[in-house]
C-alpha cells in the first residue's frame, strides 16, 4: 500500500494518548498516521518497525447484526500499512511485514507474516501425474487447465514448455515481495498461523489451523472461503472456491469454483473449474473441470480426469514398477467409476465411458467412446458406444453448465459442455472401423472378439456399430441443419455457396485440452507462436485459449463439412437439395431413435423392482403411492418430458428443412 501525501507523523499528544491505553512503540518517529486518526481506537498494541495507521470511523457489523468499533486491540504489529475501518483483535503472537487494507476484519488469531521474500505460491512444481515429476507443472495465479494440459501432457513439444515455465517464472518473481498483502473487506478469524499468503479483497478465513506460502486469489464478485481445521501449505486458491472440513492441501492448485471439504486430502494435484473432492485423497492428479469424488474410501492417484464422477472405494494403481512409480492414466472427459471399481495404470479410457468392476491388465478405449467397461470372472468386458442411450450421460451434459459456480467476470478456464463435437464424432469414426475390421477379419461362427485386453462380444460388437452411426448422423445432420437455419435459398447453387466453408480453420484431427476442444493444427500453431516469441507472457497465452475457444462454432463447420463428404460420398459444393433431404431424414430417424432409446432407459427408474423399499408398512398400492409422492410418476418426471419435447422440436426442424428443400427440386 503506497503512503499517499495525507499521511503524517503521529504528534506527540497522539502519542500520550496510545501510552495510556497500553500501547509502546520502540520508536514513535517510524509511526505514521492518515489525517483524522483517532488513538483513542487503539488498547495494548505493540508497535514496531515502519507503521502506517490510517483512520477508524466505521464499525463492523457482523452476520448477527452484531456491530465492532474499528480499532485494533490485543496486537503486536510489526512493519505493517493499515488501512481505515480495520479491526485487528487479539493477535496470540503477532502480525508482521503486511499491507492490509481498508475494513479488514482480524479476530483472535496466531502468528501472520511475511518472512523474507515470497512469491505467494507462484512457481510452485506440482508434480502432476507422474510423481517423480517426469510431468510437473508450475502454478500461478491464474493457471488454466489448458496452459496445465500443454505442460503436463505435450513434453515432445520441450521448448514450447520450457517457454511456458519461463512465462510462469517470469510472472512469479514479478510478483515476489517482502510484504504479504491483505486485501479490502477480508475476513480472518480464529486462525493459527498464516506465513506468506497473499489474501485478495473479501477473502473469508475461519479456523484455519495453517496456511503457508500461498495466494488466496478471492474477488468480490466471487469470494474465497477458507473453514475451519484446514492446512495447507504452497497453494493457490482461485475465486469461488471452498475449502474446508479440516481439508490437507500440500502443492495444489484450486481452480474457480471449485470445494474441497469433509477431511479432503490432496497432494501435487491440480484441480480446475468447479471441481469437489471431499473425504477422499487424491495424489498427483491433474483433475480437470467438474472432476468430482464424495467417498472416503475413493483414491484418484497419477491421473487425469475431466467430468468425471468417482464412486465410492475407486481406485487405482501406479505401483506395477521397478524403476519408480512412472506410470499415469488417462480417463477422458465424461468417463465414470461405479463403487468397488479398480483400474491398473497405465491405462487409457475414452470418453464417457462407465466403469464397472476390477481391471488388472492395461488398457486402452480411447477410440472406442461412451462404453461400458465391465469385469466379469476376471475378465475386462467391453460394450462398445451403449452409453449414448443411457439417459444418465444425457443428465450429466445438462446439468454442467447449470452447475458452474463460478460468478467471477473472468473465467481461467474455456469450458466447452458439447456432448457431440469433432473430437467425440472423430472417436465415433474411428470405434466404428475398429469394431466393423474385428468383424470382417474374424472367422465365421466368431461369438467374441478381443481388443486391447478385453472381450467384445457379437451382439455388442454389431450393436455399437449401430450406436456410433447413429451418434454420427446425429452430429453431421445438427451441423448442417444449423449451417442452413434462416435460409432462403432458391437454386443448388444457393445452397452450394451456403454450404461451402468460410475458412479452412477446423480441418482434422481435434483435441480435448482438459474441457476446451479445439483443431489439432490450431493448437500446434499455438505451440508455434510459444516457441518463437510471438506469444511471450502468461497474460497473452491465456487470451490465446480465450480466442480458440470463441472460434469453436465457426470451425466446427469445416470438420463437418470433410465428414459428410466422407460418409455422403459427394463433395460439399457439388451436395443438391436432394441429397440434404436424405441426409435430414437420417439425422431426424437418428434424433428420434436416441431419443427413444433415452425413453425406455429412463422407464426403467420407474419400473416394480425400482419401487422395492417403498411403501413401508403397506402392500402394492401404498408401494405405488410411496414411490410417486417421492420419486414422481413416469410422464411428468422433467427428464422424460423434455426427451418427449425434443422428439416433437427436432420432428417439426427436420421437416421445415426437408419441405424447404423441396422448393428447390
Amino acid at each position: 500500500m503506497k503512503l499517499k501525501a495525507d499521511f503524517r507523523n503521529i504528534t506527540v499528544p497522539e502519542t500520550a494518548i496510545l501510552k495510556c491505553n497500553g500501547c509502546s512503540c520502540d520508536d514513535w518517529s517510524r509511526v505514521r498516521v492518515k489525517e483524522g486518526f483517532d488513538p483513542s481506537c487503539c488498547r495494548n498494541v505493540i508497535f514496531s518497525g515502519d507503521i502506517t495507521l490510517g483512520v477508524f470511523n466505521k464499525p463492523f457489523i457482523d452476520e448477527s447484526g452484531v456491530s465492532i468499533p474499528s480499532g485494533i486491540l490485543n496486537a503486536r504489529l510489526h512493519n505493517c500499512t493499515i488501512g481505515s475501518n480495520v479491526i485487528i483483535h487479539n493477535i496470540g503472537d503477532y502480525i508482521a511485514n503486511y499491507n492490509i487494507e481498508d475494513e479488514v476484519v482480524i479476530k483472535n488469531c496466531g502468528k501472520i507474516c511475511t518472512e523474507g521474500i515470497s512469491t505467494f505460491g507462484n512457481g510452485t512444481t506440482v508434480n502432476v501425474l507422474n510423481e517423480t515429476g517426469g510431468r510437473a507443472v508450475k502454478i500461478w495465479d491464474r493457471l488454466s487447465a489448458h496452459e496445465a494440459y500443454i505442460i503436463a501432457l505435450y513434453r515432445h513439444r520441450s521448448e514450447a514448455v520450457r517457454t511456458i515455465e519461463k512465462m510462469v517464472d517470469d510472472y512469479s518473481l514479478s510478483h515476489s515481495s517482502e510484504r504479504g498483502t491483505i486485501g479490502q473487506n477480508s475476513r480472518i478469524f480464529n486462525s493459527g498461523n498464516i506465513r506468506n499468503v497473499k489474501f485478495c479483497s473479501f477473502s473469508h478465513i475461519e479456523g484455519a489451523i495453517t496456511l503457508n506460502e500461498g495466494s488466496v486469489n478471492s474477488s468480490e464478485s466471487d469470494p474465497v472461503y477458507i473453514g475451519p481445521g484446514v492446512i495447507m501449505e504452497h497453494f493457490i486458491v482461485c475465486s469461488g472456491s471452498r475449502v474446508t472440513e479440516s481439508t490437507l492441501i500440500d502443492k495444489c492448485f484450486i481452480g474457480q469454483g471449485c470445494v474441497l471439504a469433509k477431511q479432503y486430502s490432496a497432494e501435487n494435484s491440480l484441480f480446475f473449474a468447479n471441481c469437489g473432492g471431499y473425504h477422499g485423497e487424491a495424489c498427483s492428479i491433474f483433475a480437470g473441470p467438474y472432476t468430482v469424488t464424495h467417498h472416503k474410501s475413493t483414491l484418484l492417484i497419477a491421473g487425469i480426469f475431466s467430468f468425471m464422477n468417482a464412486g465410492s472405494g475407486s481406485n487405482q494403481s501406479n505401483h506395477m514398477y521397478k524403476l519408480g512409480p512412472i506410470h499415469q492414466g488417462i480417463m477422458e472427459r465424461g468417463s465414470k467409476t461405479t463403487s468397488d471399481s479398480y483400474l491398473l495404470w497405465p491405462a487409457r479410457i475414452g470418453p464417457y465411458t462407465l466403469i464397472m468392476g476390477r481391471h488388472y491388465k492395461n488398457m486402452d478405449t480411447s477410440s472406442l467412446p461412451f462404453s461400458y467397461l465391465i469385469e466379469s470372472n476376471d475378465e475386462s468386458i467391453l460394450v462398445p458406444g451403449i452409453n449414448l442411450k443411457s439417459v444418465g450421460t444425457i443428465r450429466d451434459a445438462q446439468k454442467w453448465p447449470i452447475r458452474d459456480m463460478r460468478k467471477d467476470p473472468y473465467k481461467i478456464d474455456q469450458v466447452n459442455f458439447n456432448l457431440l463435437s469433432p473430437y467425440t464424432i472423430r472417436k465415433m469414426f474411428e470405434g466404428r472401423e475398429i469394431l466393423q475390421k474385428l468383424k470382417s477379419e474374424s472367422l465365421p461362427g466368431t461369438t467374441s472378439f478381443t481388443y486391447n485386453n478385453m472381450k467384445i462380444t457379437l451382439s455388442s460388437l454389431e450393436r455399437g456399430i449401430e450406436l456410433y452411426q447413429t451418434g454420427i448422423n446425429k452430429f453431421l445432420g445438427n451441423s448442417l441443419i444449423k449451417r442452413l437455419e434462416q435460409c432462403d435459398l432458391r437454386t443448388n447453387e444457393e445452397l452450394q455457396q451456403r454450404l461451402a466453408p468460410d475458412r479452412s480453420h477446423g480441418s482434422g484431427e481435434w483435441v480435448d485440452l482438459a474441457g476446451l476442444i479445439a483443431p489439432k493444427k490450431d493448437v500446434d500453431k499455438l505451440l508455434d507462436d510459444i516457441e518463437s516469441g510471438m506469444i511471450s507472457s502468461v497474460e497473452v497465452l491465456a487470451k490465446s485459449f480465450i480466442g480458440l475457444h470463441n472460434s469453436y462454432y465457426r470451425w466446427e463447420w469445416t470438420w463437418a463439412c470433410e465428414s459428410l463428404e466422407e460418409e455422403a460420398g459427394i463433395s460439399i459444393n457439388k451436395l443438391t437439395a436432394k441429397d440434404v433431404i436424405t441426409i435430414v431424414k437420417k439425422w431426424k430417424k437418428s434424433v428420434i431413435d436416441l431419443d427413444n432409446l433415452l425413453y425406455e432407459d429412463a422407464r426403467k427408474e420407474f419400473t416394480l423392482s425400482s419401487m422395492t423399499g417403498f411403501g413401508i408398512d403397506g402392500g402394492a398400492e401404498v408401494k405405488k403411492l410411496d414411490f410417486e409422492q417421492v420419486r414422481g410418476e413416469f410422464e411428468s418426471n422433467s427428464v422424460v418430458a423434455a426427451i418427449q419435447e425434443h422428439i416433437k422440436q427436432k420432428t417439426a426442424l427436420g421437416d421445415e428443412i426437408i419441405n424447404r428443400m423441396k422448393r428447390i427440386l
